[in-house]
């Protein structure tokens, strides 16, 4: 069976994207989960990395740099990942305090002080609301992550 074509690959990466965030979505509205900060940071990672994967595919052109873009933004988002498991792993008295809803940091302060808030997240993104195999929500995201950066940095050091 042949390896799929750099187009293919980049459709799988949209796709795959697409069905993280309808995964995020379910966990947040069916399953009542509420996203902390970097959970939503995380969210945009995919999406941004998705949307590259998308435009790969409809503009067929570029797919070295298209490729490297969107390992980049899959190597974004496992960073945030990344950053919410260290924060799931301190000890309680180490945990920053929790702080306000998203929304009310974008009322209350300017774009720039709200998202640096948003980047640094709080000690709601240190709770561990739900576990599957033994690893936490960004555990797994982070796993999406590396695979969508493999997939990115396939598509720039293979052979098209």
């Amino acid at each position: 069976m042949p390896l799929p074509s750099p187009r293919q690959t980049n459709l799988l990466i949209f796709f795959g994207c697409l069905l993280l965030i309808l995964v995020a979505l379910y966990m947040q509205h069916v399953m009542g989960l509420n996203p902390c900060y970097l959970c939503i940071t995380q969210r945009v990672f995919v999406m941004l990395t998705g949307l590259l994967g998308l435009l790969a595919f409809i503009h067929n052109r570029g797919l070295r740099i298209y490729g490297a873009l969107t390992a980049l933004s899959a190597l974004g988002g496992g960073f945030f990942s990344s950053k919410q498991l260290w924060l799931q792993s301190l000890p309680e008295d180490l945990v920053p305090a929790c702080g306000p809803p998203a929304e009310y940091l974008f009322d209350v302060f300017s774009f720039n002080e709200a998202l640096a808030m948003l980047l640094r997240g709080d000690g709601n993104c240190a709770e561990i609301q739900w576990t599957f195999l033994g690893l936490s929500i960004p555990g797994w995201t982070l796993i999406c992550f590396l695979g969508l950066a493999a997939l990115g940095i396939w598509q720039v050091v293979r052979r098209a």
